[in-house]
């Protein structure tokens, strides 16, 4: 990440529906994939709320019918209109070249967005993240952070931070 990125920002989720609120408002204030695409990575322990924050923004986006888990299949691709939506999981990959099988590089175009769940098992043959979510456990609830790492995800950690809906979740939004 750049010197000049924005501090994280941090949420408390205390249910499933606050991570649902989440996924929502981050297909909310999606700035849009118009150049290079985008990326967003989804990290946390297994359980921890990745997979329903991802079905939560895809299906705010406009994605329609049955969005399965990508944890057996390794990648599932949903259209949104005019976005073209992967939805990634890496867990059960062993390192970055079975990672360059999966062809995420050919999802790097204008108009795609990239959900990666455990990107810590690609490594190198990954793209930049745009946005970083990382969840984790909390008491009864988990604890949020989205931190940007691009310009893009400047943009979009911007349009988080103006939503208002997440308040009641997020601490140290100004």
């Amino acid at each position: 990440m750049e010197d000049d990125v924005e501090s994280p920002i941090e949420l408390t989720l205390v249910d499933t529906e606050a991570t649902d609120a989440l996924g929502v408002a981050l297909a909310q204030a999606f700035p849009g994939a118009a150049h290079d695409g985008a990326v967003l990575y989804l990290e946390g322990e297994l359980g921890a709320g990745k997979t329903t924050c991802a079905r939560s923004l895809l299906r705010e986006l406009g994605v329609t019918g049955l969005i399965r888990s990508p944890s057996f299949t390794l990648v599932e691709a949903y259209r949104a209109g005019a976005l073209t939506c992967a939805h990634v999981d890496l867990y059960r990959l062993h390192g970055p070249a079975a990672v360059e099988e999966l062809g995420l590089r050919d999802f790097m175009i204008p108009g795609c967005l990239l959900l990666i769940e455990w990107p810590e098992k690609g490594g190198q043959a990954l793209p930049v993240a745009d946005v970083e979510l990382t969840l984790k456990y909390a008491q009864s609830g988990r604890l949020a952070w989205v931190r940007a790492g691009t310009a893009l995800g400047r943009d979009w950690l911007h349009n988080l931070r103006i939503d208002t809906k997440l308040a009641s979740y997020v601490p140290n939004i100004t």
